[in-house]
């Protein structure tokens, strides 16, 4: 393939040219570029086509992509827009939107750093760390990487090469854009491409299966696990025995005899310490949910295509590891698990000695403690709105001591006490933590204030 010169001008489909402006990167299947189309910059993904299987199978799938749209109208994608016309020897490539300011690859988040390009030229680049702003937005982060898979699936489609080269992420808000998806093709399709090792599903690895929903929901494991842990999920001791990982080993270890580096049942990949540092440390902080998922994941999820956690279940479990993240007065900052049990429904901070009480609603249990908030998905039927807040705990102003969950939803609320009487908790009052009242939150949804 020939590269591309700056100030070539690229034929496109839909008429016009595009001006090629400046090269942004590159990668296995081909260059991109930064061009002008319309009066518009854009990028460019000009094709390796000696790299591609079948490239008129390969046009014909990115052109129905065009004009199918991206799911959720394009919320959560970065996904192509125009393709070119053909130039010699079958050349091609299509137009998508530029990743917007603010946003950093998963790689670099996962990496920590990034370095930047100086301003000036002639002087060095700049090392950035790369860091979410909270614990709240990462997992915010995972759970929009989930939907926008789950919206991916319901289209009917897979993406099929599911790595940490695919998110731009706001390390700010948590906002998720996903890229490179120009090789998503219907379910059951694929027009070669296998995925990258270590996030492959073992049944690909081994060519016994071609990439699907399935093995998407695999990769999506190792994606969260990835995110949470700073690690991979397979590559412990009997990994580390390897020197080079040459084709070959990725065989055996990510294809035939793949184990997970915390599986109960085979010591044998165990987590090396001064190697997988991250993972030895982390693996210890989460709720136990949260690694008896993964430990499904990569044990019989392994084994079971068919048996992998659907997005469906993996959001509810985010949503409630994001509800369990407690904010005490002291200032400290953890999951639940990390404080005193007193009973089944009551938290104790080791730091202070504060109390904190439970919100029970549906399947969730929300901490009550000062600043706690509730969203949407948890005072709404059938929601999985996750990031509007309808309440939130607060101390009462000449009462210290005694909190209240505030309405914030524009509904009014009913409390019902012990004593069995009832009153309107209109938006902008507040309902008492008290033993045993419960919040009718309408359509009959209700919660109870566990102590």
């Amino acid at each position: 393939m020939r590269e591309l010169k700056i100030r070539e001008r690229i034929q496109i489909e839909a008429g016009g040219e595009a001006v090629v402006e400046r090269e942004l990167g590159r990668g296995g299947q081909g260059i991109v570029y930064q061009v002008r189309y319309r009066g518009r910059e854009y990028a460019l993904k000009w094709y390796f086509i000696s790299r591609i299987r079948n490239p008129e199978a390969f046009r014909a799938n990115l052109r129905k992509n065009i004009e199918d749209g991206a799911p959720e109208d394009g919320k959560q994608f970065i996904w192509p827009l125009f393709l070119t016309k053909q130039k010699k020897k079958g050349a091609f490539g299509y137009l998508m939107e530029l990743a917007p300011a603010g946003y950093d690859s998963f790689t670099d988040i996962y990496n920590g750093y990034k370095w930047e390009k100086p301003r000036v030229k002639g002087q060095p680049a700049v090392k950035r760390k790369v860091r979410f702003a909270s614990l709240d937005i990462m997992l915010t982060a995972a759970i929009n990487i989930v939907r926008a898979f789950r919206a991916l699936h319901l289209s009917g489609k897979s993406y099929q090469d599911l790595n940490d080269g695919g998110f731009f992420i706001n390390t700010r808000t948590g906002d998720v854009l996903v890229c490179d998806c120009d090789n998503v093709a219907a379910d059951g399709d694929n027009f070669g491409i296998g995925g990258m090792p270590g996030f492959m599903a073992p049944e690909v690895v081994r060519g016994a299966a071609k990439p699907n929903v399935l093995t998407d929901r695999y990769s999506l494991a190792v994606v969260l696990f990835k995110l949470f842990f700073r690690g991979d999920p397979l590559e412990g001791s009997k990994v580390l025995k390897c020197v080079v990982m040459t084709e070959e080993n990725d065989l055996i270890h990510y294809g035939k005899d793949p184990v997970f580096i915390y599986d109960p049942a085979n010591a044998s990949n165990r987590p090396v310490n001064g190697v997988h540092d991250n993972v030895i440390r982390l693996w210890q902080i989460y709720p136990d949910f949260i690694r008896q998922a993964f430990t499904m994941s990569f044990t019989y999820g392994i084994r079971e295509p068919n048996a992998r956690i659907i997005e469906k279940n993996w959001i509810r479990m985010l949503i409630q590891l994001k509800l369990d993240i407690v904010h005490c007065g002291c200032g400290k900052t953890a999951f639940s698990s990390a404080f005193e049990e007193q009973g089944d429904h009551i938290l104790i901070c080791r730091n202070c000695g504060s109390t904190i009480y439970t919100l029970g609603i549906n399947d969730y249990e929300l901490p009550l403690n000062p600043g706690a908030r509730l969203y949407r998905c948890l005072t709404e039927k059938n929601n999985d709105d996750f990031q509007t807040v309808t309440g939130t705990v607060i101390e009462n102003r000449l009462k210290k001591g005694l909190f209240g969950i505030k309405n914030q939803s524009g509904k009014t609320w009913k409390a019902l006490f012990p004593d069995r009487s009832v009153r309107d908790v209109a938006p902008g009052k507040a309902a008492p933590v008290w033993k045993g009242l419960q919040i009718d939150f309408g359509e009959d949804l209700k919660g109870e204030i566990l102590l």
